[in-house]
């Protein structure tokens, strides 16, 4: 395993950061148990970062692969809320659900622009406040947005930027990927950490796996990528990229094999992009809301290349 120091914030943390959004509630729904196996077996494969937020519910799946594990893992957790009072509650959420003195990184979650940032002042305010008391190690942003990390990267007291980055640009609101990387070279050059979500673009890039894998691996200004595992054999394979080997024929036939399935967000707004984008006819709307019509989808992704919302996922 590969280890890179998080910007400025002192932690060196591994190149691949477990995302524990795919393991909960949200996503495929595992078992506590199941879930925090894997989270487990990743730590023994190296991996000292993990990912969550307050809206995956996934802090009792870390807490127990954490359990007797002696070694420092890296936590980052997000949430949405903007007061001094309800970001006060984020927090101490988080570190009794999870059993920990201090949580290392905690974000605001999905920032959009400059003005969300600022209607969220008095909740960096409170984070400021809790990481002078020991609270909380490092601030930060997740966001899918060029602005908020062109913004960021100007801000001392922002030392963490998590954006979506994938070589399709998948998922950005407001540009491209040479736009965004530009913002992300220039929050590099000012000492921000930068980890990056979504790089199989929601799995809309699966087919395409090794490609996608590479570019953000290979990225000179990402310290970690954060990457959903349903598996060990997923994570092995992840490993296997990372580190610049060619996956054994039986490991890739395995991940491969992982049934997979479309899915929509609760957070749909029933825009209708994604069914004039269906090659098949396969998607309406219904009540508001995008569904499949049938079983019959071939994953072929096209439909979350369009979604503004990036709503749509393959799990």
């Amino acid at each position: 395993m590969e280890y890179t120091e998080l910007g400025k914030t002192g932690f060196k943390v591994s190149k691949i950061c477990f995302g524990a959004l795919t393991i909960g509630p949200l996503q495929t729904n595992m078992s506590v148990a199941d879930g925090a196996g894997i989270i487990r077996y990743a730590l023994e494969r190296g991996i000292n970062f993990i990912d969550t937020a307050k809206l995956y519910e996934t802090y009792p799946y870390i807490r127990k692969a954490l359990k007797g594990w002696d070694k420092h893992v890296y936590i980052s957790s997000k949430s949405y809320d903007y007061t001094w009072e309800g970001m006060k509650k984020s927090l101490e959420q988080a570190r009794i659900a999870l059993d920990r003195d201090y949580i290392d990184i905690f974000m605001l979650h999905e920032q959009e622009s400059e003005l969300t940032l600022k209607g969220h002042q008095p909740a960096l305010d409170y984070l400021y406040e809790a990481k002078v008391k020991g609270l909380v190690k490092a601030i930060g942003v997740s966001t899918h947005t060029v602005e908020v990390v062109r913004v960021a990267a100007e801000r001392e007291d922002i030392e963490v930027i998590h954006p979506i980055v994938n070589y399709q640009g998948l998922g950005i609101l407001d540009g491209n990927i040479t736009q965004l990387m530009t913002a992300v070279k220039r929050a590099h050059e000012q000492g921000k950490g930068l980890y990056g979500m979504k790089p199989l673009g929601g799995g809309n890039l699966i087919t395409d796996v090794k490609t996608a894998l590479n570019y953000a691996f290979q990225n000179p200004y990402l310290h970690s990528v954060a990457l959903g595992c349903k598996s060990r054999e997923e994570l092995d394979y992840n490993i296997c990229i990372m580190e610049g080997k060619e996956p054994p024929r039986e490991l890739a036939q395995k991940v491969q094999a992982v049934p997979r399935k479309l899915h929509i967000e609760e957070w749909c707004i029933g825009c209708g992009a994604c069914v004039k984008r269906c090659p098949n006819g396969f998607l309406e709307l219904y009540e508001g809301k995008a569904r499949l019509k049938n079983d019959k989808c071939i994953l072929c992704g096209y439909c979350g290349s369009v979604c503004p919302e990036f709503a749509i996922k393959i799990i």
